[in-house]
């Protein structure tokens, strides 16, 4: 079966990145309202995403007193969360095509 990519696969990243496929950028507070991470986790996730490359952080004081940080998705990050989902759909196929009365029938013949 197919292997999901792990920095993805976590729900919180993936929150995000699913947010920021659909927006391409967006504002931390955004981010953190859609997925209901608390700042600290959003932080450590968007961290992780920005090490492999899949987003671009981008952190500005409005009036030198006030943070605002927006959030991209990068071309890399887009193609990765494609991918992602393609191998989960792929996932989904393959079970559907899994007989549940042949292979109840199956094990039932090795216990005996």
């Amino acid at each position: 079966m197919a292997r999901l990519n792990k920095t993805i696969h976590e729900p919180a990243r993936l929150a995000i990145m699913s947010a920021l496929y659909a927006c391409t950028m967006a504002e931390f507070l955004f981010l953190q309202e859609v997925t209901g991470l608390t700042k600290g986790n959003m932080s450590c996730h968007l961290s992780k995403l920005e090490k492999a490359g899949y987003v671009v952080i981008d952190k500005r004081f409005v009036r030198k007193k006030i943070p605002h940080t927006t959030i991209r998705i990068t071309l890399e990050g887009k193609a990765a969360i494609e991918q992602y989902w393609k191998k989960l759909d792929h996932i989904r196929e393959v079970t559907k095509q899994w007989d549940p009365n042949k292979k109840a029938a199956s094990f039932a013949a090795q216990e005996y």
